[in-house]
């Protein structure tokens, strides 16, 4: 105990010596100038699970298995850009110029499921965030109070783009639409009787969304803001890398007080509804979505990409 008071002491002593650094003072001496930072995020999520699943399915030809994977590719392996001040953050997707036949409401629909698209606002001292999604080809504008994680200090270090970052755990609730969370069901969940097997044609059945997952953070003190990508804050350090077991999202660059100051404002534009609002309408459409498919014998009703 007394080892973990010292390190808490330690980490919170660098935090403000290293603020004071970085606020710096104006050629008047009158008036603190403003902090800002960027970063930039690469995210990944493992597909591994929804291969071997597709691979198992008889109905999907091994053409439709290579199509699948490449689309989810591209949806589940992107590039963020974090600016961020003391007190709030803009966290949002690199524009890339879209390839032929991939500009449109499927697939930017199913890449906003995918944790892609819109811009992610969070006011850390308000405790607040927003963020502008499509879906179905209606904008919605997410406004809600942030998700705080009880985060569990860890004291294992390692180093992160010549930064010393230390480890935080936490569970966290889960987003029902934030579609890169699926996991395979477990066993005991998949047992049916043989007539509802006989019926069953999505082999999206095999998988569900858990209430809560368990994440692993690495922060650096030596950058004194609470922030991080996505929704993730409330560590006494930038949050320079977050996994659970199936996406990790790395920090590959950072740069501190740039002549070139990044508008921090959050997005204003769509339907205003809470989290918990715009889950439900997700999950409706997508129940909808799936008894069309069922009905249809099995084929979809909607294309996604080209």
């Amino acid at each position: 105990m007394k080892r973990y008071l010292l390190s808490v002491v330690f980490l919170v002593s660098i935090s403000n010596l290293q603020a004071q650094k970085l606020q710096g003072t104006s050629s008047t001496g009158s008036q603190t100038q403003q902090f800002q930072g960027m970063a930039v995020y690469e995210s990944k999520t493992s597909t591994a699970d929804m291969k071997s699943r597709l691979s198992g399915n008889k109905e999907i030809t091994p053409e439709m298995q290579k199509s699948i994977e490449e689309r989810m590719k591209k949806m589940l392996e992107k590039t963020f850009i974090l600016n961020f001040d003391k007190t709030a953050s803009i966290y949002k997707e690199e524009e890339k110029l879209e390839a032929p036949g991939q500009n449109n409401g499927g697939f930017r629909m199913m890449s906003s499921m995918m944790g892609g698209g819109g811009t992610y606002y969070k006011n850390v001292k308000e405790k607040t965030f927003a963020v502008d999604k499509e879906f179905m080809g209606k904008e919605f504008l997410v406004k809600d109070s942030l998700p705080k994680l009880e985060w569990k200090l860890e004291g294992e270090t390692k180093q992160i783009g010549g930064y010393t970052c230390y480890k935080a755990t936490a569970l966290k609730p889960v987003s029902q639409s934030d579609f890169r969370n699926f996991r395979p069901k477990k066993e005991e969940a998949k047992k049916e009787k043989p007539a509802e097997k006989e019926k069953k044609t999505n082999f999206m059945d095999d998988f569900e969304i858990p209430k809560e997952i368990n994440i692993t953070a690495w922060y650096a003190p030596e950058i004194p803001v609470n922030q991080g990508p996505e929704g993730y804050w409330g560590l006494p350090g930038l949050i320079l890398e977050v996994s659970d077991d199936k996406t990790v999202i790395l920090c590959s660059k950072i740069v501190l007080n740039s002549k070139e100051k990044a508008e921090i404002k959050a997005p204003s534009k769509g339907k205003v509804v809470t989290q918990k609002e715009y889950d439900e309408i997700v999950i409706k459409k997508m129940e909808e979505m799936r008894e069309q498919f069922q009905k249809g014998g099995g084929r979809p009703t909607m294309r996604i990409g080209n």
